[in-house]
C-alpha cells in the first residue's frame, strides 16, 4: 500500500492525511476505518500532478462503452461540474465515496451467494493463465459482466437467473488453476469446497430461479431468491409486520424497511442494518464519509440532513429515518443533493424490505425552471384531476421538483438507473411535508444520443408523421412526462382513513406506477401545458402518446424472453395502461394494431379520445389506491399487465434481433480524483470519463470491498 506505487514525494502527504483522519480513534475503529480510507488516500496522493479535465462536448463524447448479452453500457456526461465551487466539488467527492461504499450491501441483499460468486469470477478473470481466447473463457467474461450489471446472479429487470454458457467443468478447472489465496475462501475452506458450493448456485436453473417472484397464488418469499428473509414463509412475514401496525397511528414507520427477517429457535427476529448490526462493516465506512461531507455542507439545513442520516445509520431506528426524510424533503435551498440508504422496496415481492441505493447530484438551474412551473401549479393539477373528489387532497403541501445532473449512481441505481425519482415513500410524510421529485436529464441525454441512427424508429414506428413528431418533440415530451409522473403523479391523491399502501401487497408497486404514469399522460395533453409555456403547440404531446402506446403494446416485449410473462412492476404498469385503453377504445377504433408489409404497427386514430381513456383509467386506479382494494388491484393487474400475446411477441423479437440492438442499458460512472497540495489540503477535484466497464467494476471490487462473502 506504500511507496512501491507512489512517489516518495507524495508519501508524506498521504501519511499526514491518514493521521489527521485517525486522530482520537481507538485501535478497533482504526482498523475499520483504514480499509475505507486507504483507497481515497491513494487517490489523494497520486493526483497532484494531474491536469484538470474539461467536460467533453457532445460531438466528441463517446456514449457507448460496451455491449454484451442483452445489455448496452453507456457513459454519461456531468455538465456543469467544473462550474461548481471547490466546496461543492469536495462535498460531491465525499458523497460519491459514501455511495460507492454500499456496493457490497446490495449484492448480499439480492442473494446470499452473490459476493462469493462475484469475487470468485473476478479472481478467475484477473489471475487465470490458461487460454484466455477460448470460447468458454469468453462466455465466462460475459457471465461476469452480467453479474456486475445485475448486482448478482439475476437479471436486473426480469429477475430471472442468468444462464451461463460455459461449462461447470470449465468453471472448476479455472478456479483450481489459480492460487487459492486469490479466492474468497472461508476459514478452513478449500478450492474444491468453494467449487462444490458455487456450482449449483451458478449452473442449476431451478435453484434460486427468480430473485423476485410475483406470480399469483404462490409463497412469494419461498419462491424468491433474495436475501431479505430466511426460514420464513410469506404468511409468517405478513403476520409479523401486521402485528406491529396500529391503525390509529397517523405517522407509522416503514416497518421492516432496514432489516432481514429470520427464524431462529422457532422465533422470528429482525437483523437490523446499522452500525454494529447487519452490514455494520459497510455502514461504518459510509458514516465516516458522510461525516466528512457534513463538514462541507452548503448550509445548516443540509448539514442537519446528513447528521440525521448518520444518526439513523448508527441506531437503525425507523423513527430517526422518518426524521431524516422530513429534513431531506424540506431542504430546498441546496444545490448539491443526494439519496443514500435503504429506500425502494421493488426487490421484495411483499414491498416491505428496501434495497440499498445512492444517487449524488446537483441542480440543473436552467432546466429546473420547467419543473418549478409544474410544482407551483400542483394545486390546480390536483383540483382538476379526473378522479373522485373524495380522493383528492384539499391542500397540496410541499411539492418540489427539479431537474438534476447526476454525479454518480450506486447500489440499486447502478449500472441500471431510473431517469426520475420521487421521495420519500411514506404517505404521511408526503401529505404533511411534501415530496421531492427529480428528472435526471443527463441520463436522458445519454439515451437520446446513443439512440441516434440505430434504426429502431424506422422499424417500429408506423409512418413518417409519427417519426417526425418523435424527432421534433420526443425528447421534450419524454422529460415532461417524467416530470409530471414524479412531481405530481406520485404526490397526487390521498388514502382514505385506515388505508395503507401495504394493503395492495404484491400489486402495490404496479398500481402506484400505473397511477403516476396515467397522471402524466392525462395532463401532458392538457391545454394547460401550452398556457404554462411547457409545450410549444397542441400537437407536441402526440409524440409521447405514440411512444407510450407503441412501447406498452409492443416494443417493451423485446425485454422478455419468448414464452415468458411480464413480471417487472414498471413493465406491467405500461402494458396495463396500453392494453386497457386498447381494449376499451376498440369500439371507436381509438388505437389499433395494423399490418403493413407483413409487420404489425401501432396506429393511433384519435388522440383526444385516447386522452379521455387515460382519464377514465386513472379514475379507477385512484379508487383502488385510495380504498386499498386488493381484489380490484389483483383483477386489474392479472387481466391486463401480466400475460403476453405470444404471436406478437415472437414477431417483435424477430424484428428487433435484425437491428442488433440491446434492449437494456446501463452506465459506467465518471471518476472523481481530488487534487491535494503538499499539506494534504484538497485544492480541486478532477473528473474523468476514461474508465471502461471492466476496469470500473474491478476497481470497485478492490477499492470498495466492505463486507465478508457471507453476512
Amino acid at each position: 500500500m506504500t511507496g512501491n506505487h507512489i512517489q516518495k514525494k507524495r508519501q508524506k502527504s498521504c501519511i499526514l492525511i491518514l493521521g489527521s483522519w485517525l486522530l482520537a480513534l481507538n485501535f478497533k475503529q482504526m482498523k475499520q476505518i483504514i480499509l475505507v480510507t486507504m483507497t481515497s488516500i491513494l487517490l489523494l496522493s497520486s493526483c497532484n500532478q494531474e491536469k484538470k479535465a474539461a467536460t467533453p462536448s457532445i460531438e466528441n463524447f463517446k456514449y457507448t462503452v460496451d455491449q454484451f448479452a442483452d445489455i448496452e453500457i453507456l457513459r454519461y456526461r456531468v455538465p456543469g461540474f467544473e462550474s461548481l465551487s471547490l466546496q461543492q466539488k469536495e462535498l460531491i467527492y465525499y458523497l460519491t465515496e459514501a455511495a460507492l461504499l454500499g456496493r457490497d450491501i446490495l449484492y448480499d441483499q439480492n442473494n446470499k451467494h452473490n459476493l462469493a460468486v462475484r469475487r470468485t469470477l473476478e479472481a478467475v478473470y484477473v489471475n487465470y493463465r490458461g487460454d484466455r481466447h477460448s470460447e468458454e473463457f469468453a462466455h465466462l467474461i460475459t457471465y461476469l459482466k452480467q453479474v456486475w450489471m445485475g448486482n448478482g446472479i439475476h437479471h436486473h429487470y426480469s429477475t430471472d437467473k442468468f444462464t451461463p454458457h460455459f461449462s461447470a467443468a470449465f468453471f472448476a478447472q479455472t478456479v483450481k488453476s489459480i492460487d487459492a489465496s486469490k479466492l474468497p475462501l472461508l476459514e478452513g475452506e478449500t478450492a474444491d469446497a468453494l467449487i462444490a458450493k458455487l456450482t449449483p448456485v451458478i449452473f442449476n436453473p431451478d435453484l434460486y430461479a427468480k430473485r423476485v417472484n410475483q406470480a399469483d397464488e404462490v409463497d412469494l418469499i419461498a419462491s424468491s431468491a433474495n436475501n431479505y428473509y430466511e426460514g420464513v414463509t410469506q404468511a409468517e412475514a405478513e403476520d409479523f409486520y401486521n402485528a406491529m401496525k396500529d391503525p390509529k397511528d397517523k405517522t407509522p414507520v416503514s416497518y421492516g424497511l432496514n432489516s432481514k427477517l429470520v427464524k431462529e429457535n422457532n422465533r422470528l427476529i429482525e437483523k437490523t442494518y446499522k452500525v454494529g448490526g447487519m452490514y455494520g462493516a459497510a455502514i461504518e465506512k459510509i458514516v465516516f464519509c458522510l461525516e466528512k461531507a457534513a463538514t462541507l455542507a452548503e448550509n445548516e439545513a443540509q448539514a442537519a440532513v446528513i447528521r440525521s442520516l448518520i444518526d439513523f445509520y448508527r441506531s437503525g431506528d425507523l423513527r430517526t429515518y422518518d426524521e431524516y426524510s422530513i429534513k431531506w424533503v424540506e431542504d430546498l435551498a441546496s444545490t448539491v443533493d443526494f439519496v443514500n440508504g435503504f429506500t425502494e422496496t421493488y426487490g421484495d415481492a411483499l414491498g416491505i424490505k428496501a434495497s440499498w441505493e445512492s444517487v449524488v447530484n446537483f441542480k440543473d438551474i436552467e432546466a429546473t425552471k420547467r419543473t418549478e412551473i409544474i410544482s407551483a401549479n400542483a394545486q390546480w393539477f390536483e383540483d382538476n384531476a379526473p378522479v373522485d373528489r373524495k380522493y383528492k387532497k384539499e391542500s397540496v403541501t410541499g411539492v418540489s421538483a427539479k431537474v438534476i445532473t447526476a454525479a454518480i449512481i450506486a447500489g440499486d441505481c447502478y449500472p441500471a438507473t431510473p431517469i426520475g425519482i420521487n421521495l420519500p415513500n411514506a404517505n404521511w410524510i408526503r401529505a404533511a411535508h411534501g415530496s421531492k421529485s427529480v428528472t435526471i436529464e443527463n441520463f436522458t441525454e445519454a439515451y437520446d444520443q446513443a439512440s441516434l441512427g440505430n434504426g429502431f424508429s424506422e422499424e417500429f414506428i408506423w409512418s413518417d408523421t409519427e417519426r417526425e413528431l418523435s424527432k421534433k418533440y420526443g425528447s421534450l415530451t419524454n422529460n415532461l412526462h417524467t416530470d409530471l409522473h414524479e412531481c405530481l403523479g406520485h404526490g397526487s391523491g390521498k388514502l382514505l382513513p385506515g388505508v395503507s399502501k401495504d394493503d395492495l401487497k404484491a400489486y402495490a408497486s404496479t398500481i402506484e406506477e400505473t397511477r403516476a404514469d396515467l397522471f402524466g399522460l392525462y395532463y401532458i395533453a392538457d391545454p394547460k401545458m401550452m398556457e404554462l409555456g411547457l409545450l410549444p403547440n397542441a400537437e407536441a404531446f402526440k409524440a409521447e402518446y405514440y411512444k407510450f402506446m407503441m412501447n406498452g403494446l409492443m416494443t417493451q416485449l423485446t425485454r422478455i424472453k419468448e414464452g415468458k410473462d411480464i413480471e417487472e412492476s414498471h413493465m406491467r404498469n405500461r402494458q396495463l395502461i396500453a392494453r386497457w385503453v386498447y381494449e376499451n377504445g376498440a369500439n371507436d377504433n381509438v388505437v389499433e394494431l395494423k399490418a403493413k408489409d407483413g409487420k404489425t404497427y401501432v396506429v393511433i386514430n384519435d388522440y383526444r379520445k385516447l386522452r379521455e381513456l387515460f382519464g377514465k383509467l386513472l379514475f379507477e386506479i385512484q379508487h383502488i389506491t385510495s380504498t386499498g382494494d386488493l381484489k380490484a388491484a389483483r383483477e386489474m393487474v392479472e387481466k391486463y399487465a401480466v400475460k403476453v400475446d405470444q404471436k406478437l411477441h415472437r414477431e417483435v423479437l424477430e424484428r428487433y434481433a435484425l437491428l442488433n440492438l440491446a434492449p437494456y442499458r446501463g452506465f459506467v460512472n465518471p471518476v472523481y480524483t481530488p487534487v491535494v497540495d503538499k499539506n494534504g489540503k484538497i485544492t480541486g477535484v478532477n473528473i474523468s470519463y476514461k474508465e471502461n466497464y471492466v476496469e470500473q467494476h474491478l476497481r470497485y471490487s478492490k477499492d470498495y470491498a466492505t463486507l465478508p462473502v457471507y453476512n
